[in-house]
């Protein structure tokens, strides 16, 4: 493995700093700082370790970050060779994050490193969906930052995300978002809103596969897969043709309450329907009991594909369907929920944007470390500090043992 010694702008250290050139830190520390050198006390690369720090330790604002690093200075000082003898103002890290950062890079650089924290190959399932940053709302307005992200939900990884413009949608930057992704091999998953023909069309162009789903945005194509089912079931007067329905269905139970899903497919639209591409399409049913009422909820859904018979039967339409669900589940839920990414108010610049993609990070880290619970996750690295770090840096294990045998530990 390979090693570098940090060259700071600045007179930092007192002795070399050691850390492994795949680690998080190596990406860090090639960022672009906007700062004019001149009244520069933190490195970008130092100042992002203690945000990101913070957050894994369970501090969502600048306050708290500032606070929580000032209550761990020796600690940090020792841990990363720093000549001074202080740490960031809350100030000082908004101002960072909104003014340093070039945010595209951050991300990039995320990204690539925790691509290289995945072994063996990437999972085939790419979700693409926004969110807004609520907290960036300002009062009686109804927009604030809105983000579209390309979602790995088998590694938990985003490998892109950019804001959309208050003058664009999620529709208009979802064709930028793949553009600049290799789809080769891929199939992208998103709900109704991406069920374009010029998108579809742009990935399975770029050697992917999609799976959309169909609501009133397409209306007439929705009326149509619908009435083919229907004439299956019996419902109208016609009758059933011949054809190749395949079904899928899963039963589970928990959380006091039992779920049924069962999705039905069918080829037999390939070259009736004028879609990009298209080969298969889909009925998805869902149906919820609650346990202690009794009461009963039935949703019913529809959706296309590109996808041949032979490449995706019934139930691997159902296994990419549920995965999709991932982003909602595994991204944004842990991100609003446990990181108070909808809460986040910070307004300088593209702080905000910075943040969420710190956020992304921080549920990547832990997912690769083997942890589902990302809230146990922070309350660990919280009392564990130096394990947060250790993320981070990447340390070979000899200077690692040496650091938590220090009496700062």
């Amino acid at each position: 493995m390979q090693h570098s010694t940090a060259s700071f702008s600045l007179a930092q250290k007192t002795e070399p700093f050691i850390f492994d050139v795949d680690s998080l830190f190596y990406h860090l520390d090639c960022l672009t700082d906007r700062r004019k050198p001149k009244g520069v006390r933190y490195p970008l690369a130092v100042a992002l370790v203690f945000i990101i720090l913070a957050k894994l330790a369970g501090e969502d604002e600048p306050e708290g970050m500032a606070h929580w690093t000032s209550l761990r200075k020796q600690m940090l000082i020792q841990a990363l060779r720093l000549q001074r003898d202080t740490t960031p103002h809350a100030s000082t890290f908004s101002r960072i994050l909104g003014q340093a950062v070039v945010v595209e890079e951050l991300q990039q650089a995320v990204t690539r490193f925790l691509l290289s924290t995945v072994e063996g190959g990437l999972s085939v399932e790419l979700s693409i969906d926004g969110k807004t940053l609520r907290g960036t709302i300002p009062p009686g307005k109804t927009q604030g930052v809105h983000l579209l992200a390309a979602y790995l939900p088998g590694e938990g990884i985003v490998l892109m995300q950019v804001e959309v413009g208050c003058k664009e949608n999620e529709i208009v930057a979802a064709p930028k978002v793949l553009k600049s992704l290799d789809l080769k091999g891929k199939v992208v998953t998103g709900d109704a809103m991406f069920a374009q023909h010029e998108l579809s069309k742009l990935v399975v162009e770029q050697g992917g596969e999609y799976v959309w789903t169909v609501k009133d945005n397409q209306a007439s194509l929705r009326a149509e897969i619908e009435a083919a089912f229907e004439i299956e079931e019996g419902k109208t007067a016609l009758s059933a043709m011949k054809n190749d329905f395949t079904r899928a269905q899963t039963v589970e139970k928990g959380h006091g309450r039992i779920e049924a899903r069962r999705l039905t497919a069918t080829s037999q639209m390939k070259g009736d329907l004028p879609w990009p591409y298209l080969e298969q399409v889909l009925k998805i049913e869902r149906q919820v009991e609650d346990l202690s009422s009794g009461k009963q909820r039935r949703e019913v859904s529809y959706g296309v594909s590109s996808l041949t018979t032979e490449e995706a039967s019934a139930s691997r339409l159902m296994e990419i369907v549920r995965g999709h669900w991932g982003i909602e589940n595994g991204l944004h839920y842990r991100k609003d929920k446990t990181l108070g990414e909808d809460g986040c108010r910070l307004k300088r610049g593209e702080a905000a944007q910075a943040m969420a993609v710190i956020n992304n990070l921080v549920v990547g880290l832990v997912l690769w470390q083997g942890s589902k619970n990302l809230a146990a996750a922070r309350r660990h690295y919280n009392a564990y500090p130096l394990e947060a770090l250790n993320l981070i840096l990447r340390r070979r294990p000899d200077v690692w043992t040496q650091l938590k045998c220090g009496e700062w530990e």
